[in-house]
């Protein structure tokens, strides 16, 4: 049935109940063309379900006598045994007895499970009997869903937006470095200025008369600990063998000039006097003849490089 309000083109009005129109008006109204698009809408009975069990039975039937069972691979099989309880020592339950709650998802998943399990273990020994291959060969390849050159492009789009990313980081870290050195730059900058008022100001005060010290001539030691610690625990562990050489040989500083110079002591001291020596009379250099290879005069010398 259809309810159609009020509508002038029709010559008839409906009352505010809405009356219903019997199928012998609406006919007559289609013939006019007095009815539109929308006005009239179909009622249409629910489609109900037909569940032929005997039905797929049959086509079941039909498919395993066509079909060899390598073709079909289909198996029922129960889970199998639940590894968990037995190690727990839980009681388990027959099989095909088990209750498992749908609303439980780790319990409906872990039935799931076990009935894979149960499935693999059945169907091996079937495969092998058919001599049907179950592992992968080394040299298998697959058909990929996406073609070589779709990959290639994806393959492009990832390196350039990874190149992108690692010059973006590479950016930041330049950056960041520059920050840092720069802070550090105006640190040390800032740390001389102010060593500098300092000295000034030391220095005026010294130039005026307010102070007598002349501790900022001694430059920047205290600002150096770690240095000077160093030198002090090198001097702790003493000279080293080239300096204790140095020592004992030429000894340890003091007056060198003057030292061989007489004396009113040693002038006196006459000990050591050697008449024959001193007459030149002792040791195989001071004869009567002198030295053997005594050296020509200067004459001589000159005469001799005329010569040549």
């Amino acid at each position: 049935m259809v309810e159609i309000g009020e509508d002038p083109q029709m010559g008839f009005e409906s009352e505010e109940d809405d009356d219903e129109l019997s199928d012998g008006e609406l006919q007559e109204a289609f013939s006019k063309g007095l009815l539109k698009p929308g006005l009239n809408v179909p009622l249409l009975e629910p489609k109900k379900a037909i569940n032929n069990v005997e039905g797929l039975k049959k086509c079941l039937a039909e498919f395993k006598k066509s079909l060899p069972w390598a073709e079909r691979l289909d198996l029922t099989n129960y889970p199998a045994a639940d590894i968990a309880a037995q190690a727990e020592g839980r009681a388990q339950q027959a099989e095909g007895s088990e209750d498992v709650s749908a609303e439980d998802d780790f319990q409906r998943e872990m039935y799931f499970y076990r009935q894979a399990q149960a499935t693999v273990l059945a169907a091996l020994p079937k495969l092998q009997k058919f001599k049907i291959p179950t592992k992968r060969p080394e040299d298998y390849f697959a058909e990929m869903a996406k073609t070589d050159q779709h990959m290639q492009k994806i393959r492009k789009k990832l390196l350039l937006k990874q190149a992108a990313m690692e010059k973006s980081e590479k950016a930041k870290k330049l950056r960041e470095q520059r920050k840092y050195g720069k802070k550090v730059q105006t640190e040390v900058i800032q740390n001389r200025q102010k060593q500098k008022k300092a000295m000034l100001t030391a220095v005026k005060k010294y130039q005026k008369g307010m102070t007598d010290k002349l501790d900022f001539l001694e430059g920047d030691q205290d600002q150096r600990p770690k240095a000077a610690a160093a030198k002090k625990q090198i001097n702790k562990k003493g000279p080293n063998s080239k300096k204790k050489y140095k020592d004992k040989k030429f000894g340890f500083g003091g007056k060198k000039k003057g030292t061989k110079w007489n004396t009113k002591d040693s002038h006196d001291d006459v000990s050591g006097f050697k008449a024959k020596m001193a007459h030149g009379k002792g040791g195989k250099h001071f004869g009567k003849g002198g030295k053997t290879n005594k050296r020509p005069g200067k004459e001589s010398r000159r005469k001799m490089k005329a010569r040549k």
